[in-house]
């Protein structure tokens, strides 16, 4: 028996990247998948519907959880997807570009965390799973819409855990860090930019959208299910490392230069 036999899922921004990886392992695991995107997705059939949804707009979030409904009769799981940076420092920032990305990166959760959990609570129980980031535990470079929306994120899973106990919803984050997907192209496909990225990351590579859609999985899985308010990191070891330089190989680096 798969994992998720008789589970039906909705996915926000499922159509590609970290999004359509996680709707893959769903229903390769036996869910029923509503996948909730602006694109259209080629990901369609018996078990995967596509619903297009504006994630910031109440009505389209309302009706992509009565689609689902319509379709399968229940709702078990949601993973909160969809997602947006900015690459501008606040001086030179546009405030429609930090409400855009507050409008995707949290009000698009809380939208369907609110039409989503009554579902949820009739079913019986069930899991929601919140993709955030490494950017949400810590700040970046000319990032700070994105790092206060991803903290936000982050802080308002653990809220949803504590509220949602007792009606059976287990509520955890995802934080991916470098990811080879669409968006992150420019990092991981030019060599300079690339070993510029990999010397940071202790496994030395990007992660893949796969891996990712693994450990989304196991968070939406009975596998996890003593977890809830968690906060997973899968970011290669980034956030294992304090910031200071690397002494050891500093030291071997001068030891070679004198031999």
């Amino acid at each position: 028996m798969a994992r998720f036999d008789g589970k039906v899922a909705i996915v926000t921004g499922g159509a590609r990247g970290i999004g359509g990886a996680i709707v893959q392992r769903l229903v390769s695991e036996g869910a029923k998948v509503m996948i909730a995107d602006l694109n259209p997705s080629a990901e369609t059939g018996e078990n995967v519907a596509f619903v297009k949804t504006d994630a910031t707009v109440t009505e389209d979030v309302q009706a992509a959880v009565k689609a689902t409904l319509d379709r399968w009769g229940k709702l078990d799981i949601l993973v909160n997807n969809a997602g947006i940076g900015a690459l501008v420092e606040t001086p030179d920032m546009e405030e429609d570009v930090w409400d855009r990305v507050f409008a995707i990166n949290t009000r698009a959760i809380f939208l369907f965390c609110k039409a989503a959990i009554p579902a949820i609570r009739e079913a019986g129980g069930g899991t929601i799973v919140n993709i955030a980031s490494i950017s949400g535990l810590g700040g970046d470079f000319a990032m700070g819409a994105y790092n206060a929306s991803k903290g936000a994120v982050i802080n308002y899973t653990r809220s949803l855990a504590l509220d949602h106990a007792r009606d059976g919803i287990r509520v955890n984050a995802l934080c991916p860090g470098l990811i080879a997907t669409d968006l992150a192209v420019g990092a991981v496909t030019d060599p300079v930019d690339a070993a510029f990225w990999f010397e940071r990351i202790p496994l030395g590579r990007a992660g893949r959208a796969e891996e990712m859609a693994a450990v989304a999985a196991f968070l939406a899985s009975d596998d996890a299910s003593y977890m809830t308010g968690s906060i997973v990191t899968a970011d290669g070891g980034i956030t294992a490392h304090t910031g200071q330089p690397n002494a050891p190989d500093r030291i071997r680096q001068r030891k070679l230069r004198t031999q």
